[in-house]
């Protein structure tokens, strides 16, 4: 595996990921190329295995913050780390930039990431109502150098 940093060519692979990976809430092709536009300080890394996708993630800087926009990893790659790996890699270059300070927001229900981000350090630090369009809360997390 390894990990890269995605690009314009990656957008419409990352599109069909979001569809997969969160059919309930799943940003457009246009939001995601609106992230490739250059009008923002944003960065998208690529895990990549055989010369596929199986992961991304996204962060806005916005130093001394970071803001990781979404984590995706295919059904089928998870439990292998891929995500942890993605985030480090993420974290390392965004610190490099000035970022020390990382949020993200949750679903309360995903248990498995949640677990995942306070593995890599994240804490919960309270909880936006009704954020997702379905209704349900998310749970805001940072992590702080």
């Amino acid at each position: 595996m390894i990990i890269r940093h995605a690009d314009a060519g990656d957008i419409d692979r990352i599109a069909q990921m979001e569809l997969i990976c969160f059919p309930e809430d799943p940003w457009s092709r246009e939001m995601i190329a609106g992230e490739f536009s250059g009008l923002n300080n944003t960065r998208y890394y690529a895990a990549e295995e055989d010369g596929e996708i199986i992961a991304y993630a996204g962060i806005w800087l916005i130093p001394p913050e970071g803001y990781i926009t979404n984590v995706a990893v295919l059904p089928d790659c998870r439990r292998r780390g891929i995500a942890s790996a993605v985030i480090r890699k993420m974290a390392e270059e965004s610190l490099a930039e000035g970022v020390t300070d990382m949020t993200l927001e949750v679903r309360v229900s995903n248990d498995p990431a949640i677990e995942l981000y306070k593995s890599l350090g994240f804490e919960p630090a309270g909880v936006r109502r009704k954020y997702y369009s379905d209704g349900e809360d998310a749970l805001i997390m940072w992590r702080k150098e």
